[in-house]
């Protein structure tokens, strides 16, 4: 995966706590992203620090603070919704996220609707010694993708946890033969470069 690049004038960095709604004991991550950020760039940020692949739409739910009206912000141009969907890459995050609106709703594959809180806890001076995006924590393994979302996860994990299950090797094996629902490594994450998935996402 591509080093993003950090270069560029800011100087403050947004911390996010991002948590997968309605999973017990909670799947989040804890990140810190420039000022200067997007809600692209963020988008990309959320999908490395999760594990997910970005393989399927998304938006962000944000209440505009200027105008107190609900936004929905990702990839326009999907007839999945009624409401207009503006450009994330459009959008820069520090528009929106302020100390007091300090939340919003990401939702990921809308056929198994993964829905994260997202939670601005602090605005921060830049650490010159630090490069961002960078992930300072988390707890648990990301669902596999395309599993069928909350309920189908509880399927799944009940079949690999018991190896009386009359799926466990089968559903073993389209895992990829090992998961880990408690493993994390904040070590282990790679940011992409939101620049380079954003030319893939509208080229190909």
């Amino acid at each position: 995966m591509a080093r993003i690049s950090r270069e560029g004038k800011y100087h403050r960095v947004y911390q996010f706590k991002i948590s997968l709604k309605g999973i017990k004991p909670s799947i989040w991550r804890r990140i810190q992203v420039p000022e200067t950020y997007t809600f692209w760039d963020l988008h990309v940020a959320i999908q490395d620090a999760m594990g997910w692949t970005d393989s399927h739409l998304h938006h962000f739910e944000i209440k505009n603070p200027l105008t107190g009206a609900r936004e929905e912000i990702g990839i326009p141009g999907d007839d999945f919704f009624e409401v207009e969907i503006k450009p994330g890459w459009k959008r820069k995050i520090a528009k929106y996220f302020t100390i007091k609106n300090d939340k919003a709703l990401y939702v990921y594959d809308y056929g198994d609707d993964w829905q994260h809180s997202v939670k601005l806890e602090k605005i921060l001076p830049r650490n010159e010694s630090s490069e961002y995006p960078v992930c300072i924590g988390g707890a648990r393994e990301c669902p596999p993708e395309d599993c069928g979302g909350i309920w189908g996860y509880a399927d799944f994990l009940e079949a690999i946890m018991d190896p009386r299950h009359p799926s466990h090797r089968e559903t073993l094996e389209w895992a990829g033969g090992d998961f880990d629902p408690e493993a994390f490594d904040k070590r282990n994450i790679i940011f992409d470069d939101p620049k380079e998935r954003l030319k893939y996402a509208l080229y190909g």
